[in-house]
């Protein structure tokens, strides 16, 4: 039996079909394919409420999402439900400042493989790392959903369905994960195009290569011819 916000009880009706939603593709098991989205989802699934997730894992297999903008700390979603009304959804984080972007750029442009694979397209594993350095969680641990539907609990099943929308978006566009934080993607790329080019550390071990031919005389040098004194005779 369902209650509002009031704790008022009402009445749950069927859920109107939505034509073209954004349905998720995974139509069973976990949602989320690539090691990003997995993480989001896996954080989640931790601090969220399980029996409100499958319900919205269902709306979001479903269609139930109309649509959704995703900016800078925020955001906002349209879910159908049972009313005529769709639901409006925001789901906000905590956006990093232009001084602590500037700090993780600066450290994400010094290390040649993160700056390489970024820059290329690609989100490597480690990058976490380096915004842990800065006490910067590139994935939140607390999220402030809101629903204006009636129910009380947070996340509801709307709510939950834009957060398995939003993974599944993370799949397809991994700078999506970054652009919530406070850079997108042109933003981002920009910047680490204008930090210096990374210098390779020096190995202590290494050792300077040689030319084989300049060292020819070390190991075929003619050998030492010794002179006699006097006539040759033994005195």
């Amino acid at each position: 039996m369902p209650f509002d916000r009031d704790g008022k009880f009402y009445e749950a009706g069927k859920t109107i079909e939505v034509d073209g939603g954004l349905a998720v593709r995974a139509k069973r098991g976990k949602i989320g394919e690539r090691w990003w989205s997995r993480r989001f989802v896996d954080v989640l699934e931790r601090v969220c409420d399980g029996g409100r997730l499958a319900r919205g894992r269902a709306y979001a297999r479903k269609g139930q999402v109309m649509d959704f903008q995703l900016a800078a700390g925020k955001v906002t979603a349209r879910v159908q439900g049972s009313r005529p009304q769709p639901y409006a959804v925001e789901i906000a984080i905590a956006a990093f400042d232009e001084t602590q972007w500037t700090d993780v750029t600066s450290s994400l442009g010094s290390r040649a493989l993160y700056r390489a694979a970024l820059l290329a397209g690609e989100m490597p594993r480690e990058i976490i790392d380096v915004f842990e350095e800065h006490n910067l969680p590139l994935f939140p641990d607390n999220l402030d959903i809101r629903c204006n539907c009636p129910d009380w609990g947070v996340p509801c099943k709307h709510g939950s369905a834009v957060l398995y929308v939003l993974a599944e978006a993370f799949d397809d566009d991994p700078f999506l994960v970054l652009a919530w934080r406070g850079r997108d993607r042109e933003a981002l790329l920009s910047a680490l195009r204008g930090t210096p080019e990374p210098v390779d550390a020096v190995d202590p071990l290494a050792v300077e290569e040689t030319p084989l031919e300049e060292r020819l005389a070390d190991y075929y040098s003619p050998a030492f011819r010794s002179a006699s004194c006097g006539n040759g005779r033994p005195a």
